[in-house]
């Protein structure tokens, strides 16, 4: 790392002690920049990074619910308000019994730089709460997510910072999050948050956006190496909205996907994944992944499984932070894998993405891989202020020209800082450019 890229890390570490995945996003990020403070000393003299890695705002807030049995339960909801120099903060709000300011922190510091690839005017933010809701019942989950927005919503605005969902929040909850919103505020404000139902405001593509583009994206990744996902033996990780949809749209490219995996273990289907099978077991039925054995006999079931040792040309970690380790990615790279995207949020460790970069395969980010969520939301946003509402074919051919864009711009910028190739270079720039001009422009604020 560049000697005064030290000295501000430096100083990271020392305001954020304890918040492991923070620091983490921020060295990846930092270890990127060495070219760009030597090519525009002025970032280095206005401190443009040290003000991109301090939140603007940072919000932590009791959560207090009662269950149907009649106990009170008091969760810790978060927001972290982190950039608005391009437009209102845009970032999912995660339920899940792991978050903590770390973890809401790392997620909203990468939405930065994700949604500044998308081209389109949004800041960056994220959010949560360690509530969990697995297991719960609708009317639980409503009481929750009623609580949450009661204090969330004086923090929120379709001008100020729009939530959207991710690991935990699904339509039902925005659903919930958004009828409460409505009822205090006494304003129909449809863009204030998205990934709504199609009664109500939402898009369509929204659901299949992340898994969509990332699919798109590994297309374009191909494609430059004169190569195509057709025929190609493909492996997800995870089995929640963002794998489903990425299994969908890589079969429709002529992948076959042929394991997945949840919480619990791993799934093996030599066949290709039944997406019908997929689909019914975990969005109806909410089942863990080992009931699609019922189903397909022929199928594996591994309790505890590594799904990284199963061989593939293609791998889409699409679960959750740090699960594809430095030896999960040797074995990779060892078993043939040519190209890895991630669309979960930094599910690759620092070893494992250098192993990547050295070996020379086609490794993409989560903030640019992943990015066609954000970016269909914030068409979801573009519907609700025209008071329009778009085909899913429109939305879709929207959604393909986004990740061919973000692809494009990342493999132009890898390639004028001295790095052909470096998807992961190549988005840290791009993405800090937009947000430095424009922070740049709006003076010290």
């Amino acid at each position: 790392m560049d000697e005064k890229l030290e000295s501000i890390f430096w100083n990271i570490q020392q305001r954020n002690q304890g918040e492991t995945e923070f620091i983490q996003a921020v060295k990846e990020v930092l270890f990127s920049m060495g070219p760009v403070l030597a090519k525009y000393p002025k970032f280095a003299q206005q401190k443009i990074i040290e003000r991109i890695c301090e939140p603007e705002r940072q919000i932590i807030f009791r959560v207090p619910w009662q269950d149907d049995r009649g106990e009170v339960h008091i969760n810790r909801g978060f927001r972290v308000q982190f950039n608005s120099a391009l437009g209102p903060y845009k970032g999912g709000l995660r339920f899940n019994p792991s978050v903590n300011l770390s973890i809401i922190k790392f997620l909203g510091f990468e939405q930065i730089f994700k949604n500044a690839l998308t081209g389109m005017p949004i800041g960056g933010g994220k959010g949560g709460s360690d509530f969990d809701p697995k297991g719960r019942s609708d009317d639980e989950v409503m009481r929750f997510c009623q609580s949450f927005m009661t204090e969330l919503y004086r923090h929120i605005g379709e001008y100020t910072d729009v939530p959207a969902g991710d690991i935990g929040v699904g339509k039902r909850e925005i659903g919930y999050l958004f009828g409460q919103y409505k009822r205090i505020s006494n304003r129909y404000e449809s863009s204030v948050l998205t990934g709504k139902g199609l009664s109500y405001g939402g898009a369509l593509v929204r659901t299949e956006a992340t898994g969509y583009g990332l699919g798109y994206f590994v297309q374009e990744m191909l494609a430059t190496r004169s190569e195509s996902l057709e025929g190609k033996t493909c492996i997800v990780s995870g089995a929640g909205n963002v794998a489903i949809y990425a299994i969908e749209k890589v079969s429709q490219l002529g992948g076959r996907v042929v394991a997945c995996s949840d919480s619990s273990g791993v799934l093996f289907d030599e066949q290709g994944i039944n997406l019908t099978t997929l689909k019914q077991v975990k969005e109806v039925e909410r089942l863990p992944i080992e009931s699609y054995c019922k189903t397909h006999k022929h199928a594996r079931y591994q309790r505890g499984g590594n799904l990284w040792s199963i061989s593939c040309d293609v791998a889409l970690p699409c679960a959750t932070q740090n699960e594809l380790t430095g030896k999960d990615a040797a074995t990779l790279l060892n078993n043939g894998c040519i190209a890895v995207a991630e669309g979960a949020n930094m599910p690759t460790t620092p070893e494992g993405v250098e192993l990547f970069i050295e070996s020379g395969i086609a490794y993409a980010p989560g903030k640019a891989a992943n990015a066609g969520g954000v970016a269909t939301s914030a068409l979801e946003m573009q519907q609700n202020a025209s008071r329009d509402a778009w085909s899913f074919e429109f939305t879709d051919r929207k959604l393909a020209s986004i990740m061919k864009d973000i692809h494009g711009r990342c493999l132009e910028t890898a390639e004028e800082f001295g790095a052909p190739g470096n998807y992961a270079l190549g988005a840290n720039i791009a993405g800090f450019m937009n947000v430095a001009d424009a922070m740049q422009a709006m003076g010290l604020i």
